[in-house]
């Protein structure tokens, strides 16, 4: 790919948004959190990078504060970064030295295909974990962890059922009452979520599912988006009640007997929690690594405030 001399910046009006989708359909690294309808609901602001015309582009996803512009990571957005064909190296180190300087602090993850090419001392290593589903779901099943398939059959022992197309508001409803249980999370961005899943839902880009216990009580529920050859499992609702009864074990074992033998892979979508991590990696699924960058352009006097 070309040099940095061809990447130029590029405001949020001025996007080709035609062109930028093309460029995520197309790239080899391409994920759905990089189209446009994706960051036009779920960010505050993006501007962005754009390398000749529309070979390699980068989203810019920013805010401001007490008169100071910054780059962040919107909610329920994992990976950003650079997405197009073939993206060296180089192209990759280009992209993150042309973000314009007017961004004073830079807080952002990016894609796995990302990992070179970063800026020496300003990458941190974040974990995701993933899982081909291109086998039978015998395969599979048998290369769950022993603890996972004994609670897959405690949960229809206690009279579980699986439900699908269960209603989305009452997964918001659930995973809100998680993140009250782990801090907080605003409404405005609980309602950027809804926004995005009425477009997605029109696109025919999602699905939802649900554990529901023998006295029809929705014990565990999840939002799974589909782009790229990949199912997300993107918003997580789960009851406490649902904890011990292997509800969520139930859950994405369900998800991935339907979709077994495709070609697709199930996006955890990290972490870096290790009880989420064992857990994910409990499915058989592979542990990958991509790259996230903070760079602090503040004054002297103001670095302490992002330390």
């Amino acid at each position: 790919m070309s040099s940095s001399s061809n990447i130029i910046y590029l405001s949020h009006s001025q996007i080709d948004k035609v062109k930028w989708n093309s460029c995520i359909d197309t790239a080899n690294n391409g994920r759905i959190y990089g189209n446009s309808f994706y960051l036009d609901a779920m960010s505050k602001n993006w501007d962005a990078l754009v390398l000749n015309e529309y070979e390699a582009v980068m989203p810019l996803t920013w805010n401001k504060k007490m008169g100071i512009v910054y780059l962040y990571q919107p909610f329920l957005t994992a990976q950003l970064g650079v997405f197009g064909k073939k993206v060296s190296e180089k192209t990759i180190s280009d992209f993150i030295e042309s973000i314009p300087s007017s961004f004073r602090y830079i807080d952002i993850t990016l894609n796995k295909s990302n990992l070179s090419g970063m800026p020496t001392g300003f990458s941190i290593h974040r974990s995701n974990y993933v899982l081909d589903l291109n086998f039978s779901y015998e395969y599979l099943y048998q290369n769950y962890k022993e603890n996972i398939q004994r609670n897959i059959k405690k949960a229809f022992q206690q009279g579980c059922t699986v439900q699908k197309n269960i209603d989305v508001e009452k997964i918001i409803e659930l995973a809100i009452l998680q993140m009250k249980s782990h801090g907080h999370e605003s409404k405005e961005n609980i309602e950027r979520f809804r926004t995005l899943y009425t477009d997605l839902h029109k696109r025919k880009m999602t699905a939802t599912y649900g554990i529901v216990s023998a006295d029809n009580s929705l014990l565990a529920s999840c939002v799974f988006f589909f782009s790229h050859n990949r199912a997300y499992y993107i918003l997580v609702g789960n009851h406490p009640d649902g904890k011990s009864s292997g509800a969520s074990h139930a859950l994405i074992d369900a998800f991935i007997k339907d979709n077994a033998g495709k070609n697709m892979v199930l996006d955890f979508e990290g972490s870096d929690i290790p009880t989420l991590a064992y857990f994910y990696s409990s499915f058989g699924a592979e542990h990958e690594i991509y790259p996230a960058v903070k760079i602090n352009r503040l004054p002297f006097y103001l670095k302490w405030l992002k330390k």
